[in-house]
């Protein structure tokens, strides 16, 4: 089986490196940053690392594969699809794996498969690290379940939920708004908190009333998250923002976390020297408080 990944980030370079390791032996990628100055350094270490080919463009990663992954930021999967669109022929299954509303998922399936390919869509349903390729996916269309089979000898955990596209990504985007919204409500608490020296009251306050819950390390955790990934995180909400009002819900709380997580990736702190998922809340108040000051 050849497969190929249209963007070559955290999710893709997760996803190719497991499966690398159970056997699939041709994987190539290609992402419009591999020769980009910074990061096409990492994209490069990580597609050694993870025993794929980079190609130079959609063509040649259509010419290569035989099921492509689109593993791009939300705002460029309509992009990527109608860029990879003109190279694909009837013996492709286009997979997008991005966090887009039940519409654009639909939207690019017509788009897909009207170039004769076959279009499913997937929804990863939890953080790719540490899964990797054994992350829980939902996928749907009609092709679903052919593409589960296809892949099960790879110990991937696919759950086929719907013949039609929409109801993974819909799953998705609702599961989003707690996911990112709790990220932003966290940052948001303790950066304020942080200014009256009370985070630590705070935490220990929620500890009391949700005493199951690790807060600190959580707080760590979702916070570094935003740091790392806020920019990408805020479209993917604004693409749940548009899931809400396709269901004639006033998106209130998911254009506030849109807000949240755009503050955060303003900051500039992304650059993993200055946070990791070892870090603790402390150390991110104080880079982000030095941000500020500056």
């Amino acid at each position: 089986m050849k497969l190929g990944f249209i963007g070559f980030g955290e999710a893709a370079f997760s996803i190719a490196r497991g499966l690398s390791a159970v056997g699939v032996t041709s994987i190539c990628a290609y992402d419009i940053n591999s020769d980009a100055d910074g990061l096409g350094t990492r994209i490069r270490n990580r597609a050694q690392e993870a025993h794929v080919r980079l190609v130079d463009s959609n063509a040649a990663l259509a010419d290569n594969s035989d099921v492509l992954f689109s593993t791009v930021t939300a705002n460029c999967a309509a992009e990527a699809a109608s860029q990879t669109t003109p190279h694909l022929q009837p013996r492709h299954v286009y997979v997008d794996l991005n966090s887009v509303s039940p519409a654009l998922k639909q939207s690019i399936g017509q788009l897909i498969e009207h170039s004769g390919a076959r279009f499913v869509e997937g929804a990863i349903m939890s953080p790719v690290l540490p899964h990797g390729h054994r992350v829980p996916m939902l996928l749907g269309g009609a092709y679903a379940q052919n593409l589960a089979t296809l892949l099960s000898p790879y110990e991937m955990r696919l759950e086929v939920v719907s013949g039609e596209i929409g109801a993974a990504a819909a799953t998705k985007m609702c599961r989003s708004i707690i996911i990112k919204g709790l990220e932003a409500l966290v940052l948001e608490c303790l950066v304020a908190a942080h200014k009256y020296q009370a985070e630590e009251r705070v935490l220990a306050s929620l500890a009391e009333t949700f005493p199951e819950i690790d807060w600190p390390t959580l707080a760590g955790y979702m916070m570094e998250r935003v740091i790392a990934h806020g920019e990408r995180r805020a479209r993917e909400m604004e693409e749940v923002a548009e899931t809400l009002r396709a269901a004639g819900v006033e998106p209130i709380m998911a254009e506030a976390t849109v807000r949240r997580q755009d503050w955060c990736a303003s900051l500039k702190l992304r650059n993993p020297a200055d946070c990791s998922e070892q870090t603790s809340y402390q150390e991110i108040l104080k880079a982000i408080e030095e941000a500020q000051l500056h």
